[in-house]
């Protein structure tokens, strides 16, 4: 979970110690008396402690979490905006009160979100429902597996622009071989070594790596040490 996207409770890094059967059927009861607004749209420049402050007045507020923007979009408003700070673009508030939670959602939704005049979200508008059944810790399973799946589609897209490049960057070589042997083949008057390459099945053709003739076999075995 992202730590600029989130305002809570502060999480300590000292060691967890395990709950006692009392502390945790308090706990659990605190979880199942609780409930979660999900909020569609936060209006730009809006922070997660500003978030917090708005809706505490309605009750108590347990956790928020606000998701930023992705990355692409984030470059492109620094790159062309003067605004630096994280802009977020959907968020989940817990009541510790689902009664509460369910009643400041169908108050606030579609209602603009006030505050003093000349103030900068005065006249913007709250979009937010209420969650059923839902948890903190169903957000938290959830943003990371999407996290997980971010990350194995990055690791596929690495790990096939390296071969992609290692297959460039080799036939760049043979290439290169191919035109040397070529001008010492044409000085001892001799006909020029050509590349050959294959077609699928279906006669298309598909680029694949060239495979030389007879006379540079001796080269796959230097260009395999060396790539």
């Amino acid at each position: 979970m992202d730590s600029e996207g989130y305002a809570g409770p502060a999480v300590s890094e000292k060691t967890v110690k395990p709950l006692t059967p009392e502390a945790l059927a308090a706990f659990n009861t605190a979880q199942a008396r609780s409930g979660v607004i999900y909020i569609s749209r936060i209006p730009p420049g809006m922070q997660p402690a500003k978030v917090r402050h708005l809706l505490s007045q309605y009750g108590e507020v347990g956790r928020v979490y606000l998701q930023q923007e992705d990355a692409k979009t984030a470059y492109l408003r620094r790159k062309h905006t003067t605004t630096k700070k994280p802009h977020f673009v959907e968020g989940w508030v817990e009541f510790n009160d689902k009664r509460i939670a369910r009643s400041v959602a169908g108050m606030l939704n579609a209602q603009p979100i006030g505050g003093k005049k000349g103030t900068r979200w005065r006249d913007d508008v709250w979009t937010m429902k209420y969650l059923p059944r839902f948890k903190w810790n169903m957000l938290t399973e959830q943003i990371a597996h999407e996290a997980a799946v971010h990350a194995a589609r990055l690791r596929v897209e690495l790990a096939q622009s390296k071969s992609e490049q290692r297959d460039y960057l080799r036939n760049v070589e043979l290439a290169r071989i191919l035109d040397k042997r070529n001008e010492k083949r044409k000085e001892r008057g001799q006909g020029p070594v050509e590349l050959k390459r294959s077609a699928d099945d279906g006669g298309k053709k598909e680029a694949k790596r060239p495979r030389i003739v007879d006379e540079l076999a001796e080269l796959q075995s230097v260009l395999g040490s060396v790539f």
